[in-house]
């Protein structure tokens, strides 16, 4: 999941440099919440390991 997204901070940063700027907002908008998902499975995981 942390791969997608290095892959859309990777598309927005080529967008915003060839001025596609509604293509990169959109891309660091789709960037931001797969990594705020991750972080959020991230601390269940840890949450998780330590009951156990």
């Amino acid at each position: 999941m942390l791969t997608w997204v290095f892959v859309f901070l990777i598309v927005a940063i080529v967008a915003a440099v060839f001025g596609f700027t509604g293509i990169a907002t959109e891309a660091v908008g789709i960037a931001k919440i797969i990594f705020v998902i991750f972080l959020v499975l991230f601390v269940i995981s840890l949450i998780v390991h330590l009951i156990r």
